[in-house]
């Protein structure tokens, strides 16, 4: 053998994994396609929210959150068939850790959070169905690189010691199969390239490799920027796959190493479970093509689809990401829009991201404080001055009027025209003012029968929501908030919640559910644990603690099976 442990991918369940073995006493290779810029992978891009189960964090804010009530809530998200035992058994796994181990290993590592918890995924409006009863979104404090530190720190430490290589530019093209088992990997080396991180890297072959291990690690990524294969496997209940979508990943996240295992006798559970947002914009300064980000939306924009009608009840933002998915396609709206004003993107607006939080990934207090005083913040200003997706206005019909320029929407299309065909809908002014003039008549008194605006009262009840996050409720064509806004949202590619099948102590099994041996899988390349341990929703937050976790039981197991 070349190794005890091969790992293949370095991104964070790789780099959990990598170490996690290594300290366990193997002997690790860890390897990947791209170069030491991408070491992290896409954890090293994301916003650094975790999901933790009555933390301190919660208990300071008031927040009255258990074992139960989480279980409860992702039993109700998760809606899990009866194929898919192991991936619940991944579930209860995740959910123990989140509300024991999880904080405790982490913060001995230096891991920190931003003290104000999130509330992500607000729900359906039912009390056993999808969605967070309470904040559970804990906000690392150095958003994504601060998550990945920790990890870097020890892979340098491990490297020091002897104990990890870590090989770049190393492609798999195969895995070495013996009789049930997989024995390590055969691959080309690719010309090296100094790109920046992110950005597209050469394919140049310049040679080959071989590599052969007691246990090999897959934790190579989804397929969220492989737009093919996700229209391939495109939920059917979702409606028909859209035309056009932007990513919100780095174009190496191609899902190439899930047809490798299952030439080596992988099982591929649930593929067609997958995780996209609806509130997706164009970068306006990107890193890969068709970059996109995430609007982590507050509850008050009034959201339209393309044809200009609000979104039914419960689609607010915030509330249902694959709901409001569904509704989009079935109606194949490509886009929709959310209109505001001023006042409340000041309050509201934040975009997913390390690099679009400066202040938190910096680290900094004194910008970060700045977040409870007036203003947006400097890059969701930025994206308001140059982002394409943006329209303003000082009144509702010169916005409506930048909206149908936007779109290329041409006078008397008519706004049922072109219905399945992507057709640019006309957005008609008259109804829109009546649209809004309607919801902002509901403003007058503290009650009234507009389910958002009740929503975003009681989302205020909360001290981080009405610190941070949620504009008072107010008019929209409030003259003093002004001015109007209008943001067209594209269908984001994200994640993959299936994935490769595998037992608890993340063996891939093959299509009899026997392990295949010497083949493990952790991260989103197994659905973060078992093949889709969120099952057809996320709760938000559960992503990168899926990596985290599943890096974790993938290495130990590796290390203690060889």
């Amino acid at each position: 053998m070349d190794t005890d442990v091969l790992v293949i991918g370095t991104g964070l369940s790789g780099l959990v994994a990598a170490t996690e073995a290594a300290r366990a006493g193997a002997r690790v290779v860890l390897l990947d396609q791209e170069g030491e810029q991408d070491l992290g992978g896409q954890a090293y891009w994301s916003f650094g929210g975790l999901f933790l189960i009555d933390s301190p964090e919660q208990r300071r804010m008031g927040i009255r959150d258990s074992f139960e009530l989480a279980r409860a809530d992702w039993m109700g998200s998760a809606g899990f068939e009866e194929h898919d035992m192991w991936p619940r058994r991944w579930a209860e796994a995740y959910l123990d850790f989140a509300h024991g181990e999880k904080r405790a290993w982490l913060h001995a590592m230096g891991h920190r959070f931003f003290p104000v918890v999130g509330w992500a995924e607000r729900g359906d409006g039912t009390a056993d169905g999808h969605g967070n009863s309470v904040p559970r979104f804990h906000i690392t404090w150095g958003t994504g690189p601060g998550v990945v530190a920790p990890f870097l720190a020890r892979t340098k430490e491990l490297i020091s010691a002897g104990r990890l290589q870590v090989r770049f530019r190393h492609r798999v093209d195969a895995l070495l199969t013996g009789p049930g088992s997989v024995t390590g990997v055969r691959g080309s080396l690719l010309a090296p390239d100094d790109s920046p991180r992110g950005v597209a890297s050469n394919r140049e072959v310049t040679g080959e490799f071989e590599l052969r291990a007691g246990a090999t690690v897959t934790a190579s990524g989804g397929i969220g920027a492989n737009h093919a294969l996700v229209r391939q496997n495109w939920p059917t209940d979702l409606g028909t796959p859209p035309r056009t979508m932007i990513s919100g990943v780095p174009e190496y996240v191609d899902g190439r190493m899930i047809p490798i295992a299952q030439a080596a006798g992988a099982h591929l559970l649930n593929p067609t479970r997958m995780w996209h947002y609806t509130e997706g914009i164009r970068n306006w300064d990107p890193v890969w093509a068709g970059h996109g980000i995430r609007i982590l939306p507050g509850p008050s924009s009034l959201w339209l689809d393309d044809r200009g009608r609000r979104l039914p009840v419960p689609l607010f933002p915030g509330s249902d990401t694959r709901a409001t998915l569904k509704h989009l396609r079935e109606i194949d709206a490509e886009h929709s829009w959310f209109v505001l004003n001023q006042r409340i993107i000041e309050k509201e607006f934040a975009l997913s991201g390390s690099e679009q939080n400066p202040d938190l990934t910096g680290k900094s207090i004194r910008a970060t404080l700045g977040r409870v005083r007036a203003g947006a913040t400097a890059p969701v200003e930025a994206f308001k001055r140059h982002g394409e997706d943006f329209v303003v206005a000082d009144s509702l019909e010169e916005l409506v009027a930048g909206m149908n320029a936007l779109t290329g929407a041409e006078t008397g299309a008519g706004t049922g025209a072109g219905a399945g065909t992507g057709a640019r809908h006309v957005l008609d002014p008259v109804e829109i003012r009546r649209i809004v003039e309607a919801r902002d008549a509901q403003v007058e008194n503290d009650f009234g029968k507009d389910a958002q605006l009740a929503a975003i009262r009681q989302a205020r009840g909360f001290l981080g929501d009405r610190l941070i996050r949620v504009a008072p409720v107010h008019r929209i064509l409030d003259p003093a908030a002004g001015p109007l806004i209008a943001v067209r949202l594209h269908i984001l590619t994200r994640k993959t919640l299936g994935g490769l099948h595998t037992d608890l102590r993340a063996r891939v099994l093959d299509a009899t559910g026997t392990p295949i041996d010497g083949l493990y899988a952790a991260g989103e390349a197994a659905g973060f644990g078992g093949g889709g341990m969120h099952g057809f929703n996320s709760l938000e937050g559960t992503f990168l603690g899926g990596c985290l976790f599943s890096g974790r039981v993938a290495g130990r197991a590796a290390a203690a099976a060889v």
